[in-house]
């Protein structure tokens, strides 16, 4: 496993910078829409990968990719690249294999955000 932190500085401080008024409020927006909407890609990965059907599933873990970018969980980027990949070549096996792994990941960077949001 790799030392990385589950969210890369930088990328929050970015976002921090965004906030228009200098609050963390902004940011804590992004977060919810986040905590809101990520979920709901990963079930439809999930759903996706039981019924075999890889043009959805491309699609969850491509956008799972693209919002997991904005707040630089590179793990969780990279592991979703994979199963985007595997998906665009119809090797579900593969992305059904490495769906556990990605999970997990998940979990820790909602914890992540989670912390984030209430100021740590």
């Amino acid at each position: 496993m790799s030392n990385d932190p589950t969210l890369n500085p930088a990328a929050i401080q970015a976002l921090r910078d965004l906030s228009p008024d200098g609050s963390q409020e902004f940011l804590r927006e992004l977060i919810a829409i986040y905590l809101a909407d990520a979920p709901k890609q990963l079930t439809q990965l999930e759903d996706a990968l039981s019924r075999q059907d890889a043009a959805v599933a491309t699609r969850a873990a491509h956008t799972l990719k693209g919002s997991a970018s904005n707040f630089g969980a590179e793990q969780l980027v990279r592991m979703a690249h994979e199963m985007e990949a595997a998906c665009k070549t119809n090797n579900l096996a593969a992305a059904a294999s490495a769906l556990p792994g990605l999970k997990k990941h998940f979990a820790q960077v909602i914890e992540a955000l989670q912390t984030t949001a209430a100021g740590g």
